[in-house]
């Protein structure tokens, strides 16, 4: 009976309780409100940034109508005064040292300072009538890669190491690029040196390997037109590019001073004096070469820092060592201040007309440097002057150097001044070649004073007090206003007598019948005079 008994059943669950909300699930609520307010957010940002557009280009459209657009040639100065500061940014004026010649001293003689034959470095580079020499540059470059065999390519490693350091040597812009300027100055180096190692003793050029009737690396008549473009200021390289070359050629470092004695020697027969390479300094050069050993002639000459920064610098470094006498080198200008140069100053001393009428007499001093001059008990000795057909040129280059280079002492350029004083007309220039202090080789006197007149036309020269030549000339006008007084009346005598009397060689003859006449009158009177207050027994 139990077991028909069912369990009585559990009581249903209840049923759920109702949602609270509309019936979706809260993510969704959650992403819709997010969606909304981004909506919002998004609206609001659109309308700023529309109103911000709207006000910018009210206001651009307003200033546009307040000011009037720039014109074209406003917009071009700035352009260039943008790209002058960016010139001068990256330019090392301190680094100078090849310049080009200023306009106002090219214009009286354009020719002096422009190569004829041979162009080096990048002023004259290209130029139509100096292109036949290219070729031989290349035959240079050959004869070197052959004799040492080697290769082009260390030499053109060596340039670009060196290519920017030369660039700021130049001045103004180079329109070179870095390819065509490192070929320059392998080009233009091998050239040089070869010309310096085969000219520097007797068949240098046949021990080279060059043939003895080649036309540019034999001593022919063309070598001094070549000399002459090598010591012009445009047409220089930096000192420090040959050394390197010479350096790769000769295998051994360290040849400071070599090329600079090389070019010396190459130069010489360019020098304005009577003394040449010394003997010693010649022996002394070729055993260098031999040895592959360093000389430097400036510091055995106590010449100052190195040897100079390119060839016409080593070439003048050589016009003003000293190798008789005890006087110093010459220092560098000083400048104390700014100043305006007066040109009346360039007046140092009177022509030699004028101080031959002062009693001051001229000789000849035996001396190897024509700087070297003195002034001693009414004499001025001057040393021997060389003139020929390139000294004009040389002269001016030095002068544009030492005008350009603010580093440079001017002693050539008061030199020439002082050359200038002395020489007023022909005659000035045939009583110092009667003295045997000029020797020219122009057709007449006549020339030798234009040229030094032509040089100091457009110099600009302010004479230092601490120049040997200041204190000279100086002595010279005291004892020229001492005695003019006296010889003036002297001289003007003379002058008067050879006018009036001795204008003719029969002004000559009747003068000398004339004393005759009067010696045999005189001696007539004297024995009838002795005869009678002493009668013969």
């Amino acid at each position: 009976m139990q077991n028909l008994i069912r369990p009585p059943r559990p009581p249903p669950l209840p049923p759920p309780l109702p949602p609270l909300g509309p019936n979706f699930p809260i993510g969704n609520y959650i992403l819709e409100r997010r969606n909304r307010r981004r909506y919002k957010e998004r609206l609001i940002y659109k309308e700023r940034l529309m109103w911000y557009l709207i006000t910018l280009v009210m206001r651009l459209e307003l200033q546009t109508r307040n000011q009037k657009p720039k014109d074209e040639w406003v917009i071009v100065i700035e352009e260039k005064m943008e790209q002058v500061l960016r010139e001068d940014a990256i330019t090392s004026w301190d680094k100078h040292c090849i310049y080009i010649v200023p306009h106002n001293l090219k214009q009286n003689d354009r020719n002096s300072y422009f190569p004829e034959t041979v162009s080096l470095g990048p002023y004259h580079h290209g130029n139509r009538h100096l292109r036949p020499m290219d070729h031989h540059k290349w035959r240079a470059v050959n004869m070197v890669m052959k004799r040492n065999e080697q290769g082009i390519d260390m030499y053109i490693n060596a340039m670009k190491e060196l290519e920017m350091r030369a660039r700021a040597c130049y001045e103004g812009p180079i329109n070179l690029n870095s390819k065509e300027f490192i070929k320059m100055l392998i080009l233009d180096g091998c050239f040089v040196l070869e010309l310096f190692r085969g000219a520097y003793k007797e068949n240098g050029f046949l021990e080279l390997g060059y043939d003895r009737k080649d036309p540019v690396f034999a001593m022919r008549a063309s070598m001094h037109s070549i000399q002459r473009d090598m010591v012009l200021l445009e047409n220089q390289l930096p000192l420090f590019v040959l050394n390197r070359l010479l350096e790769l050629q000769l295998g051994s470092r360290n040849q400071t001073g070599l090329v600079a004695h090389l070019a010396v020697r190459f130069f010489d027969p360019l020098m304005p004096t009577d003394e040449p390479l010394t003997k010693t300094d010649q022996l002394n050069l070729e055993y260098s070469l031999a040895t592959d050993k360093a000389f430097d002639p400036f510091v055995m000459n106590s010449l100052g820092d190195k040897s100079g920064l390119h060839c016409l610098d080593a070439f003048r470094r050589s016009l003003l060592q000293s190798t008789k006498t005890e006087r110093s080198l010459p220092q560098k200008r000083v400048y104390g201040g700014l100043r305006v140069v007066d040109k009346r100053k360039k007046q140092m001393i009177h022509c030699v007309t004028k101080l031959r009428d002062g009693g001051i007499k001229f000789r000849k001093r035996q001396s190897d440097r024509f700087w070297d001059i003195h002034f001693t008990n009414g004499y001025l000795e001057i040393p021997k002057l060389f003139i020929h057909d390139g000294t004009k040129s040389l002269f001016l280059n030095l002068i544009a150097f030492e005008q350009n280079h603010i580093d440079s002492s001017n002693d050539i350029t008061s030199y020439i001044v002082f050359m200038d004083n002395l020489i007023d007309s022909p005659e000035d220039v045939g009583h110092l070649r009667d003295c045997g202090i000029i020797e020219h080789w122009l057709e007449s006197d006549s020339e030798v004073a234009d040229l030094f007149n032509r040089i100091g036309q457009d110099t600009i020269f302010d004479i230092s007090r601490d120049s040997h030549l200041f204190g000279l000339s100086n002595a010279a006008k005291r004892y020229y206003l001492h005695n003019n007084k006296y010889y003036r009346k002297w001289n003007a005598w003379k002058k008067t007598l050879k006018q009036k009397y001795f204008d003719s060689p029969w002004g000559y003859i009747s003068f000398f019948a004339a004393l005759f006449l009067l010696i045999l009158t005189s001696s007539q009177s004297y024995f009838a005079a002795y005869s009678y207050y002493r009668p013969p027994s």
